[in-house]
């Protein structure tokens, strides 16, 4: 009897271990397609392909995507948190509007944290550091910004490459928090920058701002290379205040 008990006692414990494995499974896959439901508008706000103030309906988005509906909800919460979508009362989502007076809000704050950052990342730098940097901008200027020598098309290969730049400046601030917020900051630009698209590049030598960039940070000048960062901002910010203008 006390064996029966037994076998018993072990077949239940069999049958909770292989639901919470069930459990743990079907979690990750969820977890797993909001994350790639995430990825996807994000990166469509921030192209541009879902305009600021568009609706953003949970049918349409799940055939677009093809994702079921809890993933595609949950990832509207997240981008919502992030300031790229807006809930619309009981109404549902929107793609967040864009505003003159938001991308000035949004320039000012980049500068003041990333020039905090910079400054942090100088006084605490390492030769691997300075190897990186280096190597950062090598491989980005190795890439052409357009995919098409006629016309403008942005070129995502170096958008990736541009993004690791930046980041790898300021990787050395020694806050994990000051970084998340700049890369939170540095999306949020992307949408803007965007909208000057041709305009702001070929009138520039961005090539030649990043390497000034570099050398300054190469030669321990914190407040040179704060100074080339913030006008390296401000002056896409020039093109993107036009255009928002119009």
């Amino acid at each position: 009897m006390r064996q029966f008990s037994d076998q018993a006692t072990e077949a239940t414990k069999g049958r909770e271990k292989s639901s919470n494995l069930s459990s743990s499974v079907e979690n990750g896959l969820s977890e797993s397609m909001t994350s790639r439901a995430y990825s996807k508008i994000k990166h469509d706000i921030i192209s541009g392909t879902l305009t600021p103030g568009q609706k953003l309906k949970i049918e349409t988005l799940r055939k677009d995507y093809d994702v079921g509906t809890s993933p595609i909800r949950e990832a509207l919460s997240l981008l919502t948190s992030d300031h790229f979508v807006e809930r619309i009362d009981q109404r549902g989502f929107r793609v967040a509007p864009v505003s003159e007076t938001e991308f000035e809000e949004l320039l000012k704050t980049r500068c003041w944290l990333e020039e905090r950052a910079i400054r942090e990342s100088i006084a605490n730098a390492t030769t691997e550091w300075e190897e990186q940097v280096v190597l950062a901008n090598y491989r980005l200027s190795r890439i052409p910004r357009s995919d098409s020598a006629d016309h403008f098309v942005a070129n995502a290969d170096w958008e990736l490459a541009h993004k690791h730049f930046h980041q790898t400046l300021i990787s050395q601030c020694g806050s994990s928090l000051l970084l998340k917020f700049c890369g939170q900051l540095y999306d949020q630009n992307i949408r803007y920058r965007q909208l000057s698209g041709s305009k702001a590049y070929p009138s520039r030598d961005v090539a030649e701002e990043h390497s000034s960039i570099c050398d300054a940070v190469l030669a321990k000048d914190a407040d040179m290379a704060a100074k080339l960062l913030v006008s390296h901002y401000n002056n896409t910010s020039k093109f993107v205040h036009r255009e928002l203008s119009r």
